[in-house]
Order: C-alpha cells, then structure tokens, then sequence
C-alpha cells in the first residue's frame, strides 16, 4: 500500500494564542488555514474557533502547545471529545516533552517568526510534513448503545401494550445496528438485555473508530442510538510518521520524481512521488523514514541525482546490467500497489536490488549474533565493505567491551604479529563455527525430513476440518436466518393479536356500552386524548393519531398549562376540548379568546380503547352549547365590568376639576 508523506489529503488549521490565556475568560487564537498552496489567516475567539471546527470540519488542527487549547487535562479531553471525527489533534513540537517551535521549524526549514500568527503558520506547515505526534485520550474501541427513546409509562390500562411497542421497537433498531455491523466486516461484541416484548438495550463494543462505523448517533420516536469512543486512562502521544530501521531504496528520477523503501527482508514499505520535490525534499522524505543501505537505479549508468542521494547518505550503490524492461518491472511489482509509473519504477529498482543483494544479506545475518543488530551489521557490510568479523568486533568494542590483556606477554607484539594472532584467533573461530554449521546442518536436515511428513499430515487434516467448518458455518448461518424469520413472524403475530384486541373491543363499545347504539351509531363521535395539557404531551398526541381542526379534545389533565402551551393547542383549532381538572388562568383565557369551547369531561360518556376514544355527538355537542351560554354570559359580565370602569374613571375626572 502507498503511504503518503504528507498530511495535505484535507485542510490544516495551525492555532496559537494571539491574546489572554485559556485559563482566563475570553482567550482569541491567530488562525491559519493551510491547504498545501494557499493560506488564510485569521484572529478569531475560543467560541468562533471551536464553531469553524465544526462546520469545516480540517483534517489536522496543529499547535506548538495542546494545552493552549485547554487548561488541564479533563478539559483537554472533552475539546478531543467534541472534535469531528476526521479531525486529528497534532502537537508538533513533540509528545509529553516538547521542544521549542524554533528549533523544530529550523530543522526542517519551515519559515519561524516570534508574532502568534507566524507560530500558528509555521505549525500548519510542519503538520503538513508529518510533523508531530497526535495527541489521542481515546481507543479505537467504540460503544454503540441502542436504548427506549421514552419512558414505558407509569401505569394505566394500556401500559403493558406500550411498554411491549417500545421493547420491540428497540429490538428492531439493535438488529438493523448488528447488521450493518455486519456487512461492514467489522468485530464487535454486543450485551443484550431483554426485556418483555424485546430488548430494553443494547450494546455493541465495536472494534473501529466513529467514522468506521455505518451507523449514526439518532434519536426516533421509541428508539435512542448513542455513540461513545472508548477512553484511554490518560493522554496518549502518536508520532504522525513512524521511523523505519535500515532500508533498501530505490528512485526514479525525472520531472516526476519517485522513491520507494523495502526493508532488509524485501517487503515493501513505502513509496511516494512528486512533481515538485526538488532533491533536498527528497533526501529529507528518505531521512524521515529510514536510513539507507542500498540506494538503486532502474537504468545505467546510475543518474547523476540518484548518484548525489546515494553519496550523501554514503550507502552502496546498485544498478542492473543493462536497463530494466517494462515488462521485467511489471512482472516484479505485480504484487504492490502503486499509483503511476515513475512510483512503479521506483519499487522495481529498490525489489531487482534486494533480489541482488539477498543471498549476501542471508550471510551476513548467520553471522550476526542475537545482542547485535542485524540492519547494523548490514549496512556496515555492505556500505563499508568490511567483513562481518571486522564489524562485530567494532560494534563491541563500541560496547565497551574489549578482551583482556595476556598478562604473560613479558614484551609488546610488533604490528605483524598483533595481525597474526588476530588472524589465527579468528581461524579458529571460524573453523569452530563451520564444524557447529555442519551439526547444525545435518540436525536440521533430519528435522525438515520430519516437519515434511508432519506438515503432508497437517495439509490432509486441514482440508478436512476446512470443509467441516464451512459446513458448520452453512448451517450455523442457515440456522440464524430460520431464527430471523422466526422472530419476525412471532413479531408480526403480536401485532395482529393486538390489532385483532382492539378491534373486538371496538365491536363491543358497538354492541353492548350504549343502550341505544344499534338506532344511534350515528350519534358516535372520536375522541384524541391527551395526557397532559403540556407542549410535549400535545406534540406527542399529533405524532401518534394526528390533530386535526374540528377534532374532539380530551386533556385527562388540564391543570398546569401556561399561555404557550394553550396557543399551540388553540392553533390546531379542536371543535371542542373536554378536560379533567382546572384549567390555568392564561389558559382559560387564550382558549376563550380564540373561541374554543371548553368544557368537563365527567358531562360526556368516554369510552377508550388503547389510543382510541369515542363519545356521544349529542353529548359533546350538548357541552358545546353549554359552553356557548357561559361565554355569552362572560362576554356581557365583561362589558359590563368595561362600563362600570369606565364611568368610574369618568366621575374621578370630574371630582378633579
């Protein structure tokens, strides 16, 4: 996979303080938005800031200083928390211990001035080298919760009906959340609590950040999701660019130029290419993730730009007899991805010369022992040419170790004979390790003859279980469909039972409730109960049958509502409202005003079932009328009282004069 070197797939915000502290009230930051080739710059408040991060939603908000973002760390967590969750947290200056803003942007040749915008500049662009650790207080891990979006009620004849909706609704939501899971191939674990009906909750632990995830935080009817990242016990630092050991690289020069890494063992790495990238640039990129042993070209002789890359890093150099076909680099990188042909290019030359340097890289690391490391002894090998024993002995030397001194040498040795002895004491060495490598040989060809027959073995065993669990996974899965189809229709028979319980009571409020139904059915009229006289009471009445004008009202509790939850009562324009218990004074007032009679409910025959009602027309309408008395009455009491005010403020004028 190709892996860029730079950050600039989206926008970069670098931010520093332009004024105040986060600790005081109002802090303002000097803002740079940086996209690769154009900047913005801007002085904006904390409020202003945290609101462009939300709507822009940058792919890196970079700062010398994370804390100048929040005072402590459990503020530092919850301004992470609330960041989009694209958006990356980058301090560039280095994790737990930072380094000055200076002496990074010197090191890496980004422009470096004292004033805040120039700071929050300079942090945007070396953000967009990879510069920086992230700074993360979350895992990987996120909890995906699926819950009742309401409460199962507090009593009444229709609870258990209800309370078995909302469970069931909530089922429904956690099996479409496991499913999408599913499909998307992501590992999770879920903890189900089931309830009467279906679930109350459920949980699912899923092994994928919040946009990993095919399912969005929402909030429907009976129905709550919730998404939550997984915290981590405290602040956790993350270098942007991971540093790689000794490599093998190969480039592909030209007015696009091209490189690409492989390690010791000729896997690929890396690969990046640039139409702009002059060759400091390119050195710089090679510098930030590995040190080279061998730097190849894929034509001879060896370009004069490969040449001069080659030398700075004092790494061997490789080319190929002759130039590389196009078919012959196909063929060797017809296993990487890549995105042009100068990155192809690039990855033959660096795989042709591991093929031309492995059979020297596999000798050398039979050499190599366990405290040494191997990448090391390598690259001094193959740059230096010296040999592995020179190596070794320079490499423990540098460890401070050195062979003690003959203390029965009664002179000084000569030159020659300190060679000598060197020489015959590493003779000896090797003829001890050429006699362990024969043993050695022979115990492991004895072994490879046995491992054969053990892995033919294996082979037939592991075909065989093969084709057992794909038979168990044919049927677990076929089983689990059944259980699908089998839990759906049990739900969909619940619902006709239900549908089937009201419509018989419905036949019996027909038949049998009134005396006189079978002449009169005309005489019915429906019914839209409301719980409370309350905003939300109102609202969910509407979602769950509709309220409609010339509608038939019954508030099971009239006290309590103010003027606004009566105007949005008086919008819907009911034909009558029918209450249980007072009606505020504001209320009664704006019902009376937009001429909405009121009247009890203990005047009128309600008979309920579930969410319907029905009541007598005659009754409702004999309410109406009653209602139609009483405000003509409080009409003329009014105008009366208006009279009576009236010349009362007029005999006051005149005993003024």
């Amino acid at each position: 996979m190709s892996t860029r070197t730079n950050a600039l797939d989206d926008r970069i915000f670098g931010v520093d303080i332009q004024s105040g502290d986060v600790r005081g009230d109002s802090p303002s930051y000097a803002v740079v938005t940086y996209d690769g080739e154009t900047i913005d710059r801007a002085v904006v408040s904390r409020r202003k800031l945290l609101r462009r991060i939300d709507d822009e939603e940058p792919g890196v908000i970079a700062t010398d200083n994370a804390f100048e973002l929040a005072e402590d760390k459990g503020a530092l967590v919850h301004f992470l928390r609330r960041l989009p969750s694209e958006t990356k947290l980058v301090q560039v200056t280095g994790d737990e211990r930072p380094e000055p803003l200076s002496r990074v942007a010197g090191r890496h040749g980004v422009p470096y001035g004292k004033d805040p915008m120039e700071e929050a500049e300079a942090a945007a662009r070396l953000a967009g080298r990879n510069v920086g650790y992230e700074v993360s207080a979350f895992t990987n891990t996120t909890e995906v919760k699926v819950s009742r979006g309401r409460s199962t009620g507090s009593g009444g004849w229709s609870e258990d009906r209800f309370t078995r909706r909302i469970h069931g609704s909530v089922k429904k939501a956690a099996r479409e959340v496991e499913s999408a899971l599913d499909e998307a191939a992501l590992e999770y674990e879920k903890d189900i609590t089931e309830k009467y009906g279906g679930y109350s909750q459920a949980r699912f632990e899923v092994e994928a950040t919040p946009a990993e995830i095919p399912v969005s935080a929402r909030r429907s009817g009976d129905t709550r999701i919730e998404i939550e990242r997984e915290q981590r016990d405290g602040i956790e630092y993350r270098p942007l660019v991971t540093r790689r050991d000794h490599v093998i690289v190969g480039i592909d020069p030209g007015t696009t130029t091209a490189v690409a890494l492989t390690d010791l063992d000729g896997s690929v790495l890396d690969v990046w290419s640039s139409r702009t990238a002059d060759t400091a640039e390119v050195i710089e990129w090679i510098v930030e993730h590995g040190r080279p042993v061998v730097v190849a070209a894929d034509v001879e002789p060896m370009p004069e730009t490969v040449e001069k890359i080659r030398r700075s890093f004092d790494a061997a150099g490789w080319i190929p007899e002759r130039d590389l076909s196009v078919d012959r680099k196909l063929h060797r990188t017809r296993e990487e991805a890549y995105d042009n042909d100068h990155e192809r290019d690039a990855m033959a030359a660096a795989l042709f010369a591991y093929d031309g340097h492995e059979d020297q890289f596999d000798r050398i690391s039979a050499k190599v022992p366990p405290q040494f490391e191997r990448g090391e002894v390598i690259a001094r090998v193959v740059a230096d040419e010296e040999s592995v024993e020179t190596v070794l002995d320079a490499l423990g030397d540098d460890d401070g170790t050195e062979e003690p001194a003959d203390a029965h040498d009664p002179r000084e040795l000569t030159p020659e004979e300190k060679e000598i002895k060197r020489l015959k004491a590493r003779i000896e060495r090797l003829e001890d390790h050429v006699e362990d490598l024969k043993s050695t040989v022979a115990e492991k060809n004895e072994r490879v003859t046995e491992l054969e027959s053990e892995l033919s073995d294996a082979r037939r065993e592991e075909r065989r279980d093969a084709r057992e669990r794909r038979e168990v996974t044919r049927l677990e899965r076929e089983n689990e469909r059944l259980k699908r189809e089998l839990s759906e229709a049990e739900a969909a028979n619940d619902d006709l039972e239900g549908k089937l319980e009201r419509l018989k009571e419905l036949w019996k409020l027909d038949h049998s409730n009134f005396a006189d139904v079978a002449e009169k059915k005309r005489d019915l009229v429906p019914v839209k109960p409301i719980a409370q006289f309350t905003t939300d009471a109102i609202e969910q009445a509407d979602e769950a049958y509709g309220i409609a004008s010339g509608d038939v009202v019954y508030l099971r509790d009239a006290s309590g509502a103010g003027r606004r939850t009566a105007e949005l009562l008086a919008e819907y324009e009911p034909k009558v409202v029918l209450r249980d218990g007072r009606l505020s004074e504001q209320a009664d007032e704006i019902l009376f005003e937009a001429e909405i009679p009121v009247g009890p409910a203990g005047d009128v025959t309600i008979q309920e079932v579930d969410e319907l009602a029905v009541a007598r027309e005659s009754e409702v309408e004999a309410v109406i009328d009653d209602w139609h008395d009483r405000a003509e009455e409080r009409r003329r009491d009014q105008k009366s009282a208006q009279i009576d005010q009236l010349i009362s403020e007029h005999r006051a004028r005149d005993e003024l004069r």
